[in-house]
Protein backbone atom coordinates (compact mmCIF):
# COMPACT_ATOMS: atom_id res chain seq x y z
CA UNK A 1 0.00 0.00 0.00
CA UNK A 2 1.13 2.97 -0.83
CA UNK A 3 1.91 5.32 1.89
CA UNK A 4 1.59 9.73 2.04
CA UNK A 5 3.40 11.47 4.54
CA UNK A 6 1.44 14.09 6.77
CA UNK A 7 3.08 16.97 4.89
CA UNK A 8 1.90 15.37 1.33
CA UNK A 9 -2.20 15.18 2.74
CA UNK A 10 -1.46 18.64 4.31
CA UNK A 11 -0.39 20.03 0.74
CA UNK A 12 -3.54 18.24 -0.76
CA UNK A 13 -5.80 19.68 1.79
CA UNK A 14 -4.32 22.82 0.61
CA UNK A 15 -4.27 22.81 -2.88
CA UNK A 16 -4.27 19.39 -5.32
CA UNK A 17 -2.05 20.80 -7.73
CA UNK A 18 0.87 21.61 -4.64
CA UNK A 19 0.41 17.96 -3.60
CA UNK A 20 0.95 16.61 -7.51
CA UNK A 21 3.45 18.85 -7.70
CA UNK A 22 5.18 17.64 -4.11
CA UNK A 23 5.19 14.35 -5.69
CA UNK A 24 6.38 14.55 -9.25
CA UNK A 25 8.60 17.58 -9.24
CA UNK A 26 9.66 18.54 -6.20
CA UNK A 27 12.87 20.21 -8.22
CA UNK A 28 10.44 22.89 -8.40
CA UNK A 29 9.91 23.61 -4.92
CA UNK A 30 11.58 27.51 -3.87
CA UNK A 31 11.54 27.89 -0.18
CA UNK A 32 11.33 31.13 1.06
CA UNK A 33 13.79 32.69 3.70
CA UNK A 34 10.47 32.97 5.47
CA UNK A 35 9.53 28.87 5.42
CA UNK A 36 13.27 28.25 6.51
CA UNK A 37 12.76 30.13 9.63
CA UNK A 38 9.67 29.17 10.23
CA UNK A 39 11.52 25.42 9.68
CA UNK A 40 13.96 26.24 12.61
CA UNK A 41 11.32 27.93 15.02
CA UNK A 42 9.65 24.53 14.83
CA UNK A 43 12.49 22.72 15.36
CA UNK A 44 13.57 25.18 18.66
CA UNK A 45 10.35 24.73 19.71
CA UNK A 46 10.16 21.26 19.57
CA UNK A 47 13.77 20.51 21.47
CA UNK A 48 12.51 22.93 24.35
CA UNK A 49 9.21 20.82 24.73
CA UNK A 50 11.49 17.49 25.16
CA UNK A 51 13.04 19.64 27.72
CA UNK A 52 9.38 19.94 29.43
CA UNK A 53 8.11 16.40 29.25
CA UNK A 54 10.78 14.79 29.90
CA UNK A 55 12.07 16.33 33.11
CA UNK A 56 14.07 13.01 34.93
CA UNK A 57 15.53 12.33 31.33
CA UNK A 58 14.61 8.80 31.09
CA UNK A 59 12.56 10.00 27.60
CA UNK A 60 13.76 8.57 24.24
CA UNK A 61 14.24 10.49 21.09
CA UNK A 62 14.25 8.22 18.12
CA UNK A 63 16.09 10.43 15.48
CA UNK A 64 15.22 9.28 12.03
CA UNK A 65 17.92 11.25 10.29
CA UNK A 66 20.65 8.97 11.64
CA UNK A 67 18.65 5.94 11.78
CA UNK A 68 16.31 5.89 8.38
CA UNK A 69 12.55 5.28 8.83
CA UNK A 70 12.96 1.51 8.94
CA UNK A 71 14.75 1.18 12.25
CA UNK A 72 12.42 4.65 13.13
CA UNK A 73 9.72 2.40 13.07
CA UNK A 74 11.33 -0.83 14.35
CA UNK A 75 12.37 1.41 17.36
CA UNK A 76 8.93 2.97 17.91
CA UNK A 77 7.69 -0.07 17.98
CA UNK A 78 9.98 -1.50 20.68
CA UNK A 79 9.39 1.46 22.85
CA UNK A 80 5.52 1.47 22.72
CA UNK A 81 5.68 -1.91 24.92
CA UNK A 82 7.60 0.11 27.64
CA UNK A 83 5.90 2.90 30.14
CA UNK A 84 8.69 6.06 28.74
CA UNK A 85 7.94 8.86 26.79
CA UNK A 86 9.19 8.31 23.08
CA UNK A 87 9.73 11.55 21.26
CA UNK A 88 9.37 11.63 18.00
CA UNK A 89 7.80 8.39 17.22
CA UNK A 90 7.47 7.27 13.64
CA UNK A 91 4.41 5.05 12.26
CA UNK A 92 3.96 4.22 8.43
CA UNK A 93 0.19 2.65 8.46
CA UNK A 94 -3.43 2.61 6.93
CA UNK A 95 -1.88 5.12 3.65
CA UNK A 96 -0.23 7.88 6.17
CA UNK A 97 3.22 8.25 7.54
CA UNK A 98 4.25 10.50 10.42
CA UNK A 99 6.08 11.45 13.52
CA UNK A 100 4.70 12.04 16.61
CA UNK A 101 6.43 15.03 18.99
CA UNK A 102 5.84 13.76 21.80
CA UNK A 103 3.96 10.32 23.10
CA UNK A 104 3.22 9.92 26.89
CA UNK A 105 2.14 6.46 28.57
CA UNK A 106 -0.74 6.75 30.43
CA UNK A 107 -2.01 3.32 32.07
CA UNK A 108 -6.03 2.58 31.82
CA UNK A 109 -6.70 0.34 34.01
CA UNK A 110 -4.49 -2.55 33.09
CA UNK A 111 -3.44 -1.26 29.82
CA UNK A 112 -1.15 0.89 28.55
CA UNK A 113 -2.22 3.86 26.63
CA UNK A 114 -1.02 7.30 25.06
CA UNK A 115 -1.33 10.55 25.25
CA UNK A 116 -0.32 12.18 22.27
CA UNK A 117 1.05 15.74 22.10
CA UNK A 118 2.12 17.91 18.83
CA UNK A 119 4.28 20.78 19.23
CA UNK A 120 3.63 24.47 17.56
CA UNK A 121 5.34 27.36 17.38
CA UNK A 122 2.29 29.28 17.22
CA UNK A 123 0.69 31.31 19.94
CA UNK A 124 -2.85 29.95 19.39
CA UNK A 125 -4.67 27.02 17.68
CA UNK A 126 -4.94 27.26 14.31
CA UNK A 127 -7.73 26.09 12.68
CA UNK A 128 -5.17 23.87 9.76
CA UNK A 129 -3.77 22.25 13.33
CA UNK A 130 -7.26 20.29 13.58
CA UNK A 131 -6.14 18.57 9.98
CA UNK A 132 -2.28 18.37 11.30
CA UNK A 133 -3.39 16.12 14.59
CA UNK A 134 -5.83 14.30 12.30
CA UNK A 135 -3.51 12.70 10.16
CA UNK A 136 -1.58 11.67 13.18
CA UNK A 137 -4.25 10.28 15.01
CA UNK A 138 -5.60 8.29 12.25
CA UNK A 139 -1.25 6.50 12.04
CA UNK A 140 -1.35 5.89 15.09
CA UNK A 141 -4.39 4.73 15.70
CA UNK A 142 -4.31 2.67 12.06
CA UNK A 143 -1.17 0.67 13.91
CA UNK A 144 -2.94 -0.68 16.61
CA UNK A 145 -1.32 1.87 19.25
CA UNK A 146 -4.32 3.24 22.07
CA UNK A 147 -4.60 7.27 22.00
CA UNK A 148 -5.97 8.13 25.32
CA UNK A 149 -5.96 11.34 24.49
CA UNK A 150 -4.71 14.58 22.41
CA UNK A 151 -3.43 17.66 23.12
CA UNK A 152 -1.55 20.30 20.66
CA UNK A 153 0.98 22.85 22.85
CA UNK A 154 1.54 26.33 21.24
CA UNK A 155 3.92 28.80 22.68
CA UNK A 156 2.21 31.28 25.52
CA UNK A 157 3.51 34.79 24.42
CA UNK A 158 2.32 35.81 28.05
CA UNK A 159 4.79 34.27 29.66
CA UNK A 160 8.26 35.41 31.08
CA UNK A 161 11.09 33.95 31.24
CA UNK A 162 12.67 33.63 34.48
CA UNK A 163 16.42 32.19 33.00
CA UNK A 164 18.47 29.89 34.20
CA UNK A 165 17.53 27.23 31.11
CA UNK A 166 13.57 27.13 33.11
CA UNK A 167 11.00 26.78 30.34
CA UNK A 168 7.87 25.13 32.33
CA UNK A 169 5.67 27.49 31.19
CA UNK A 170 6.44 28.20 28.10
CA UNK A 171 3.90 25.86 26.10
CA UNK A 172 0.17 26.01 27.06
CA UNK A 173 -1.52 22.51 26.12
CA UNK A 174 -4.47 21.94 24.60
CA UNK A 175 -6.90 19.40 24.95
CA UNK A 176 -8.04 18.37 21.28
CA UNK A 177 -9.17 14.67 21.82
CA UNK A 178 -12.95 15.17 21.41
CA UNK A 179 -12.47 17.39 17.94
CA UNK A 180 -9.84 14.93 16.64
CA UNK A 181 -10.93 11.51 17.26
CA UNK A 182 -13.89 11.19 15.19
CA UNK A 183 -12.13 12.07 11.99
CA UNK A 184 -11.04 8.47 10.94
CA UNK A 185 -13.12 8.46 7.98
CA UNK A 186 -12.03 12.21 6.62
CA UNK A 187 -8.74 11.06 6.49
CA UNK A 188 -9.22 7.51 5.10
CA UNK A 189 -10.80 10.07 1.89
CA UNK A 190 -7.84 12.63 2.02
CA UNK A 191 -5.44 9.15 1.59
CA UNK A 192 -8.07 7.70 -1.35
CA UNK A 193 -7.85 11.36 -2.89
CA UNK A 194 -4.15 11.06 -2.52
CA UNK A 195 -3.70 7.89 -4.28
CA UNK A 196 -5.86 9.09 -7.26
CA UNK A 197 -4.68 11.79 -7.88
CA UNK A 198 -0.41 10.47 -7.76
CA UNK A 199 -1.64 8.35 -10.06
CA UNK A 200 -2.53 10.95 -12.73
CA UNK A 201 0.43 11.02 -15.22
CA UNK A 202 -0.19 15.47 -15.61
CA UNK A 203 -0.61 17.65 -12.96
CA UNK A 204 -4.43 18.94 -12.42
CA UNK A 205 -5.46 22.14 -14.14
CA UNK A 206 -6.04 24.90 -10.86
CA UNK A 207 -5.72 28.26 -11.30
CA UNK A 208 -3.40 30.54 -8.45
CA UNK A 209 -6.05 32.12 -5.71
CA UNK A 210 -5.96 32.59 -2.03
CA UNK A 211 -4.97 28.70 -1.91
CA UNK A 212 -1.45 29.49 -2.75
CA UNK A 213 -1.03 31.98 0.38
CA UNK A 214 -3.12 29.80 3.11
CA UNK A 215 -2.19 28.56 5.77
CA UNK A 216 1.39 29.26 4.42
CA UNK A 217 2.75 30.67 0.84
CA UNK A 218 3.19 28.04 -1.62
CA UNK A 219 6.57 27.22 -2.52
CA UNK A 220 5.15 26.18 -6.12
CA UNK A 221 3.55 29.83 -6.39
CA UNK A 222 5.99 31.01 -9.19
CA UNK A 223 5.68 28.16 -11.25
CA UNK A 224 1.97 27.53 -11.10
CA UNK A 225 1.52 31.78 -11.78
CA UNK A 226 4.77 31.74 -14.74
CA UNK A 227 2.10 31.79 -17.86
CA UNK A 228 -0.35 33.75 -15.74
CA UNK A 229 -1.01 37.22 -17.56
CA UNK A 230 0.36 39.97 -14.92
CA UNK A 231 -1.78 43.46 -14.88
CA UNK A 232 -0.02 46.31 -15.37
CA UNK A 233 -1.47 48.07 -12.37
CA UNK A 234 -2.53 45.47 -9.70
CA UNK A 235 -5.87 45.89 -7.93
CA UNK A 236 -3.38 44.93 -5.00
CA UNK A 237 -1.87 48.39 -4.82
CA UNK A 238 -5.18 49.68 -3.74
CA UNK A 239 -4.48 50.20 -0.05
CA UNK A 240 -6.90 48.61 2.61
CA UNK A 241 -9.09 47.25 0.02
CA UNK A 242 -11.15 44.94 1.28
CA UNK A 243 -10.56 41.46 0.50
CA UNK A 244 -14.57 41.17 -0.27
CA UNK A 245 -14.38 43.63 -3.14
CA UNK A 246 -11.08 42.19 -4.08
CA UNK A 247 -12.78 38.40 -4.39
CA UNK A 248 -16.25 40.67 -6.34
CA UNK A 249 -13.41 41.60 -9.04
CA UNK A 250 -11.50 38.79 -9.53
CA UNK A 251 -14.76 37.26 -10.21
CA UNK A 252 -15.81 39.36 -13.11
CA UNK A 253 -12.16 39.25 -14.17
CA UNK A 254 -10.85 42.40 -12.68
CA UNK A 255 -7.40 42.66 -11.79
CA UNK A 256 -6.17 45.86 -13.37
CA UNK A 257 -6.87 49.28 -11.48
CA UNK A 258 -7.54 50.74 -15.06
CA UNK A 259 -10.84 48.66 -14.56
CA UNK A 260 -12.15 49.16 -11.04
CA UNK A 261 -15.32 51.58 -10.73
CA UNK A 262 -14.44 54.83 -9.01
CA UNK A 263 -17.08 54.59 -7.02
CA UNK A 264 -15.58 51.52 -5.12
CA UNK A 265 -12.49 53.21 -3.95
CA UNK A 266 -12.66 55.66 -1.10
CA UNK A 267 -10.69 59.16 -0.94
CA UNK A 268 -7.28 57.55 -0.72
CA UNK A 269 -7.52 54.64 -2.97
CA UNK A 270 -9.16 57.31 -5.76
CA UNK A 271 -6.31 58.81 -4.93
CA UNK A 272 -3.73 55.92 -5.72
CA UNK A 273 -5.56 54.64 -9.34
CA UNK A 274 -5.66 58.53 -10.83
CA UNK A 275 -2.09 59.32 -10.05
CA UNK A 276 -0.89 55.84 -11.05
CA UNK A 277 -2.51 55.84 -13.83
CA UNK A 278 -1.71 59.13 -15.14
CA UNK A 279 2.12 58.88 -13.95
CA UNK A 280 1.19 62.63 -11.87
CA UNK A 281 2.79 63.28 -8.69
CA UNK A 282 0.29 64.22 -5.82
CA UNK A 283 1.77 66.64 -3.12
CA UNK A 284 0.11 68.92 -1.17
CA UNK A 285 3.17 71.04 0.19
CA UNK A 286 1.20 73.59 2.25
CA UNK A 287 -0.59 70.96 3.87
CA UNK A 288 2.56 68.99 4.81
CA UNK A 289 4.29 72.15 5.59
CA UNK A 290 1.31 72.90 8.10
CA UNK A 291 1.10 69.81 9.76
CA UNK A 292 4.48 70.10 10.78
CA UNK A 293 4.91 73.91 11.69
CA UNK A 294 3.58 73.01 14.74
CA UNK A 295 6.82 71.22 15.95
CA UNK A 296 9.62 73.14 15.16
CA UNK A 297 13.66 72.48 15.86
CA UNK A 298 15.16 71.48 17.47
CA UNK A 299 14.03 67.91 16.55
CA UNK A 300 15.29 63.83 16.76
CA UNK A 301 14.51 61.17 13.98
CA UNK A 302 14.57 58.21 15.56
CA UNK A 303 14.98 54.31 14.27
CA UNK A 304 14.69 51.13 16.20
CA UNK A 305 15.76 47.74 14.66
CA UNK A 306 14.48 44.92 17.01
CA UNK A 307 14.84 40.86 17.70
CA UNK A 308 12.58 38.44 18.67
CA UNK A 309 13.08 34.88 19.74
CA UNK A 310 9.91 32.29 19.63
CA UNK A 311 11.59 30.76 22.35
CA UNK A 312 13.39 33.72 24.56
CA UNK A 313 16.83 33.83 25.51
CA UNK A 314 17.32 36.44 27.73
CA UNK A 315 15.90 36.56 31.67
CA UNK A 316 12.72 38.98 31.58
CA UNK A 317 11.53 38.62 28.23
CA UNK A 318 8.27 36.96 26.25
CA UNK A 319 8.27 34.60 23.46
CA UNK A 320 7.60 36.92 20.32
CA UNK A 321 8.73 39.84 22.09
CA UNK A 322 10.32 42.24 19.79
CA UNK A 323 13.25 43.56 21.84
CA UNK A 324 15.52 46.33 20.46
CA UNK A 325 19.05 45.74 19.93
CA UNK A 326 20.13 49.23 18.08
CA UNK A 327 19.49 52.48 16.87
CA UNK A 328 19.51 55.82 15.17
CA UNK A 329 19.29 59.16 15.95
CA UNK A 330 19.93 62.17 13.75
CA UNK A 331 19.54 65.62 15.66
CA UNK A 332 18.30 68.85 13.61
CA UNK A 333 19.17 71.84 15.90
CA UNK A 334 17.52 75.46 15.26
CA UNK A 335 20.36 76.86 13.16
CA UNK A 336 20.08 73.71 10.73
CA UNK A 337 23.00 71.53 12.27
CA UNK A 338 22.81 67.82 12.03
CA UNK A 339 24.25 65.64 14.20
CA UNK A 340 24.36 61.69 14.67
CA UNK A 341 23.75 58.89 17.43
CA UNK A 342 23.78 55.43 17.41
CA UNK A 343 23.59 52.03 20.07
CA UNK A 344 23.78 48.77 18.51
CA UNK A 345 24.84 45.80 21.01
CA UNK A 346 26.51 42.51 19.41
CA UNK A 347 27.70 41.01 22.63
CA UNK A 348 25.04 38.44 22.85
CA UNK A 349 23.98 39.76 26.07
CA UNK A 350 20.35 41.35 26.78
CA UNK A 351 20.68 44.66 24.90
CA UNK A 352 17.84 46.28 26.62
CA UNK A 353 19.41 48.15 29.24
CA UNK A 354 21.92 49.78 27.82
CA UNK A 355 19.73 50.67 25.12
CA UNK A 356 17.36 52.47 27.17
CA UNK A 357 20.01 54.37 29.07
CA UNK A 358 21.61 55.39 25.67
CA UNK A 359 18.09 56.43 23.99
CA UNK A 360 17.49 58.84 26.91
CA UNK A 361 21.06 60.44 26.57
CA UNK A 362 20.76 60.50 22.95
CA UNK A 363 17.45 62.29 22.59
CA UNK A 364 17.78 64.92 25.47
CA UNK A 365 14.85 66.56 26.95
CA UNK A 366 13.39 68.98 24.37
CA UNK A 367 12.22 69.00 21.03
CA UNK A 368 10.23 66.67 19.02
CA UNK A 369 10.95 62.81 18.28
CA UNK A 370 9.96 62.25 14.67
CA UNK A 371 9.39 58.65 13.81
CA UNK A 372 8.03 56.84 11.23
CA UNK A 373 5.13 54.60 12.24
CA UNK A 374 4.23 55.94 15.13
CA UNK A 375 3.18 52.47 16.83
CA UNK A 376 6.19 50.57 16.76
CA UNK A 377 9.12 52.97 18.86
CA UNK A 378 6.26 54.06 21.16
CA UNK A 379 5.76 50.29 22.24
CA UNK A 380 8.97 49.23 22.16
CA UNK A 381 9.53 52.24 24.61
CA UNK A 382 6.49 51.68 26.77
CA UNK A 383 7.86 48.03 27.01
CA UNK A 384 11.18 49.08 28.16
CA UNK A 385 9.52 51.44 30.68
CA UNK A 386 8.04 48.43 32.31
CA UNK A 387 11.06 46.38 32.70
CA UNK A 388 12.87 48.97 33.93
CA UNK A 389 11.36 51.32 36.52
CA UNK A 390 13.99 53.18 37.61
CA UNK A 391 14.10 54.40 33.95
CA UNK A 392 10.56 54.86 33.27
CA UNK A 393 10.33 58.58 33.41
CA UNK A 394 12.50 59.45 30.98
CA UNK A 395 11.22 56.92 28.64
CA UNK A 396 8.10 57.93 28.91
CA UNK A 397 9.23 61.54 28.43
CA UNK A 398 10.33 60.75 25.41
CA UNK A 399 6.97 59.59 24.15
CA UNK A 400 5.23 61.93 25.09
CA UNK A 401 7.26 64.06 22.21
CA UNK A 402 7.21 61.29 19.33
CA UNK A 403 5.62 62.86 16.03
CA UNK A 404 4.93 60.18 13.29
CA UNK A 405 5.95 61.67 10.00
CA UNK A 406 3.37 58.08 8.06
CA UNK A 407 0.14 60.10 8.58
CA UNK A 408 1.73 63.34 6.77
CA UNK A 409 3.19 61.03 4.21
CA UNK A 410 0.01 59.45 3.51
CA UNK A 411 -2.59 62.71 3.36
CA UNK A 412 -0.21 64.96 1.43
CA UNK A 413 2.47 62.78 -0.94
CA UNK A 414 1.71 60.07 -3.18
CA UNK A 415 3.89 59.08 -6.15
CA UNK A 416 3.15 56.76 -9.26
CA UNK A 417 6.18 54.31 -8.12
CA UNK A 418 4.80 53.84 -4.03
CA UNK A 419 2.49 51.40 -5.82
CA UNK A 420 0.17 51.80 -3.50
CA UNK A 421 2.62 51.73 -0.33
CA UNK A 422 3.81 54.64 2.48
CA UNK A 423 6.51 52.24 3.64
CA UNK A 424 9.67 54.20 3.91
CA UNK A 425 11.40 52.04 1.53
CA UNK A 426 9.11 52.92 -1.08
CA UNK A 427 8.55 57.01 -0.29
CA UNK A 428 11.86 57.78 0.00
CA UNK A 429 13.23 56.87 -3.47
CA UNK A 430 10.08 58.87 -4.46
CA UNK A 431 11.11 62.01 -2.64
CA UNK A 432 14.66 61.59 -2.73
CA UNK A 433 16.03 59.88 -6.02
CA UNK A 434 19.67 59.58 -4.82
CA UNK A 435 19.27 57.96 -1.64
CA UNK A 436 18.43 54.27 -1.67
CA UNK A 437 18.02 51.34 0.29
CA UNK A 438 18.88 48.89 -2.06
CA UNK A 439 22.75 50.72 -2.76
CA UNK A 440 23.90 49.34 0.73
CA UNK A 441 25.92 46.66 1.28
CA UNK A 442 24.62 43.53 2.98
CA UNK A 443 21.83 44.73 5.22
CA UNK A 444 18.75 46.40 3.34
CA UNK A 445 15.38 45.92 5.22
CA UNK A 446 14.55 45.00 8.68
CA UNK A 447 14.65 41.12 8.14
CA UNK A 448 17.80 41.42 7.27
CA UNK A 449 18.61 42.98 9.59
CA UNK A 450 17.34 40.53 12.28
CA UNK A 451 19.32 38.27 10.77
CA UNK A 452 22.69 40.06 10.41
CA UNK A 453 22.29 40.88 14.46
CA UNK A 454 21.58 36.80 14.78
CA UNK A 455 24.69 36.14 12.62
CA UNK A 456 26.64 38.81 14.48
CA UNK A 457 25.80 37.44 18.54
CA UNK A 458 26.52 33.48 17.65
CA UNK A 459 29.65 32.39 19.40
CA UNK A 460 31.13 31.00 15.99
CA UNK A 461 30.89 34.07 13.57
CA UNK A 462 34.47 35.01 13.06
CA UNK A 463 35.87 38.75 14.30
CA UNK A 464 36.25 39.99 10.61
CA UNK A 465 32.64 38.73 10.61
CA UNK A 466 31.47 40.28 13.04
CA UNK A 467 32.74 43.47 12.63
CA UNK A 468 31.48 44.04 8.65
CA UNK A 469 27.81 43.02 10.03
CA UNK A 470 28.53 45.64 13.17
CA UNK A 471 29.37 48.22 10.11
CA UNK A 472 26.55 46.98 7.90
CA UNK A 473 23.98 47.16 10.41
CA UNK A 474 24.96 50.77 11.44
CA UNK A 475 24.67 51.75 7.66
CA UNK A 476 21.48 50.65 7.53
CA UNK A 477 19.85 52.22 10.90
CA UNK A 478 21.78 55.25 9.91
CA UNK A 479 19.45 55.59 6.55
CA UNK A 480 16.43 55.19 8.16
CA UNK A 481 16.89 58.23 10.16
CA UNK A 482 18.66 60.53 7.82
CA UNK A 483 15.63 59.31 5.11
CA UNK A 484 13.42 60.72 7.83
CA UNK A 485 15.50 63.60 7.91
CA UNK A 486 15.10 64.62 4.04
CA UNK A 487 11.72 63.42 4.08
CA UNK A 488 10.93 65.98 6.68
CA UNK A 489 13.03 68.69 5.11
CA UNK A 490 10.79 68.36 1.92
CA UNK A 491 7.11 68.13 3.58
CA UNK A 492 8.17 71.11 5.66
CA UNK A 493 8.96 72.97 3.69
CA UNK A 494 12.60 73.67 4.68
CA UNK A 495 14.80 74.11 1.64
CA UNK A 496 16.94 76.37 2.87
CA UNK A 497 18.39 73.59 4.79
CA UNK A 498 21.76 72.04 3.86
CA UNK A 499 20.74 68.78 5.19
Amino acid sequence: MRTFSKSKLLALRQCPKKFWLEVHRPDLLEYSTETDARLQIGRQAGEIARRIYDRDGNGVLIDVQAAGFDHAFERTTELLRTCQTVFEAGFSAGGALTFIDILLPEQKGNELAWHMIEVKSSTSVKDYHYDDLAVQAFAVKAAGIPLASISLAHIDSSWTFPGNADYRGLLKENNLTAEIMGRTEEVEEWILQAKNLAAQPTEPAVATGNQCFSPFECSFYDYCSRNEPKPEYPVAWLPRFSSAKAEKLAAQGIDDLRNVPDEWLNRKQLRVKTHTLTGAVFFDAAGAASDLAAHPLPACFLDFETIQFAVPVWKGTRPYQQIPFQFSMHRLDASGRLAHAEFLDLSGNDPSESFAQSLIAACGEDGPVFVYNVGFETARIRELAERFPSLDQPLLAINDRIVDLLPVARERYYHPNQQGSWSIKKVLPAVVPELRYDTLDGVQDGGMAMNAFLEGIHPDTAPERKTQIKQQLLSYCKLDTYAMVRLWRVFSGRTDLKV
